[in-house]
């Protein structure tokens, strides 16, 4: 695990979550690890009497304190100050940790590190942390925009007080909060019981890191969770269903050409075409030698049976809207379950109320270093703020080290950190917030490859 931040500067992590969330627990989880780390504590509390301080635990760590008022413009100075006096000590911290009121929108303390060129030059901003209340949030993310903008912002989400809801309550709340931010890792917790580093040293730049948490994140929304291939004869088949958390489920059975990526990535493009489209929907499919088709399926309480028609024996790729397993789906003919040959999950194109969204770019090649100059200036000036965060490692046209930036708003650091040596120059970034148009950040983002 990584100790310090590149180029000696002290990490921070901004610890924030709405009210009752668990962030004092965490934190002196923190404080009581034997990590072997020095590490401040700025406490930021919301009233007249600061308790905070007095909830924390006896530690060699030292705690300083904000009052009268949430983390925002009114009290960035107070912050700026404390960290000023901070770096000029001489016994330096290994690394600072800042706890947002409950109420806080994180953003501002974020741009903190940002905006002030002293603290920039000596601190980084390692991760944004949230701590989630399983039981609770529900309460609160359709109408407290703190609440879904703690999210947003994450790098890492907590998902805490497990022990208090239902299995099946859990994976719906991860989906929703997924849907929000697919770049943060989600770890799931009681008592706030996350390994220490999870949330330390996570890198702010890391996206590396993420990619091995969650090997979709930069993966394009599809319309369907699931897909297989099937080697099937010619003949009826079953598609037997149970009860899910859902009354229906879309699905399309597409032939295939051949057994390739090719041939795979035609039908799957023609599946989007057709869970995006208003195609007629039935239960029952007819002999595909012509006609592949999107169906509906109603599933009854006590499960329901649909009866797939093979007519030309062959290779077939089944597109589902929801994952099986949430309906405990299977294919059968003669009573024996037919197992696919392969099958991919996709992440979730979960929509709901709120629009924070995330947008992921994976391209190969160098980029034009004043070409994308001009057009993330231009995506600050018009979009900052709607982007709560961005972050990416980009390959420069003539340069050996990697160029790594993050981003709050319309506030931007970037820098050269290592050689890419003998790992692909693969650019990968990604944006969250609201209102993202997808196609037009690729097709900005393509326009400056050199």
């Amino acid at each position: 695990m990584n100790t310090r931040a590149p180029y000696g500067l002290v990490p921070v992590t901004i610890l924030t979550g709405y009210l009752g969330s668990g962030k004092t627990t965490l934190l002196n989880r923190i404080l009581s690890e034997q990590h072997g780390k020095r590490i401040a504590v700025i406490e930021n509390e919301f009233g007249e009497v600061g308790v905070d301080q007095e909830l924390v635990i006896g530690a060699e760590e030292e705690i300083f304190e904000m009052n009268n008022g949430c983390i925002c413009c009114t009290v960035r100075g107070d912050l700026i100050r404390i960290l000023g006096s901070l770096m000029k000590r001489k016994d330096r911290f290994d690394h600072i940790l800042v706890e947002t009121t409950g109420l806080a929108d994180p953003g501002p303390v974020a741009q903190t590190f940002f905006v002030d060129e002293e603290i920039r030059s000596k601190t980084q901003l390692d991760g944004i942390v949230t701590l989630v209340d399983a039981k609770h949030i529900w309460e609160h993310i359709d109408v407290a925009s703190e609440a879904r903008e703690q999210i947003a912002f994450a790098d890492v989400i907590v998902l805490n007080k497990i022990d208090l809801v239902d299995p099946a309550d859990l994976d719906r709340l991860e989906a929703r909060i997924r849907s929000m931010n697919g770049a943060a890792r989600v770890y799931r917790t009681r008592d706030a019981g996350v390994a220490i580093d999870r949330v330390l040293d996570v890198g702010g730049f890391d996206l590396d890191r993420a990619m091995e948490i969650d090997p979709k994140f930069l993966e394009l929304e599809y319309p369907f969770e699931w897909s297989a291939v099937y080697r099937l004869d010619p003949g009826e088949y079953l598609w037997v269903l149970s009860p899910g958390p859902d009354p229906a489920i879309d699905l399309a059975l597409l032939a295939m050409d051949a057994d390739s990526p090719d041939a795979f990535a035609a039908v799957q493009a023609q599946a989007v075409a057709l869970f995006s489209s208003d195609a007629s929907a039935t239960e029952v499919i007819a002999p595909l030698e012509s006609d592949d088709r999107l169906w509906r399926t109603e599933v009854a309480a006590d499960g329901v049976e649909v009866v797939v028609r093979i007519g030309r024996g062959g290779l077939y790729a089944l597109f589902t809207q929801h994952h099986p397993d949430e309906f405990s789906a299977r294919l059968m003919r003669d009573g024996a379950v037919v197992a696919p040959e392969r099958a991919r999950e996709y992440k979730p194109d979960h929509q709901h109320a709120d629009d924070v969204t995330s947008v992921g770019i994976e391209v190969e090649g160098n980029l034009d270093q004043a070409r994308f100059d001009a057009w993330i200036g231009g995506i600050l000036r018009t979009l900052g703020a709607d982007i709560f965060r961005m972050k990416g490692v980009l390959s420069i046209e003539g340069e050996a080290d990697r160029y790594v930036f993050q981003g709050v708003h319309m506030l931007f650091d970037g820098r050269f950190d290592r050689p890419w040596g003998m790992q692909p120059r693969v650019n990968k970034l990604i944006f969250i917030g609201r209102n993202l148009d997808r196609d037009l950040l690729n097709a900005g983002f393509n326009a400056c490859l050199a």
